[in-house]
């Protein structure tokens, strides 16, 4: 039942494109998204715990404006200065997950 708050973050947040899941998986719900050669594929599971520590990061152009957007959804947004040189930080989606985004180079 969350695809739709799905579809609002990672399609219109962080503006990844929704893709088709195949035929034979559909009946499973959940949503894919595709960004170049980068895919995210969401599952439903019952008692899902989101990860603590386990992300994904997802390399961007334009931090700035992904960290606007975020706000601008309401979401949370942790920038960090722990790796010298990269500008990059946090967020979660609308399940709990660590999403980490990095100024691409």
């Amino acid at each position: 039942g969350g695809e739709e708050a799905a579809r609002r973050f990672y399609g219109g947040v962080l503006e990844l494109t929704e893709v088709p899941k195949p035929e034979p998986m559909r009946a499973r719900g959940g949503l894919w998204f595709q960004a170049g050669p980068v895919g995210v594929h969401l599952g439903v599971e019952d008692d899902m715990r989101p990860s603590a520590k386990t992300h994904p990061a997802l390399v961007v152009r334009g931090l700035d404006d992904y960290v606007a957007r975020l706000a601008a959804a309401g979401c949370e947004w942790r920038g960090s200065d722990e790796v010298p040189g990269t500008r990059r930080g946090h967020t979660r989606d609308p399940f709990g997950n660590r999403i980490e985004l990095i100024e691409a180079a």
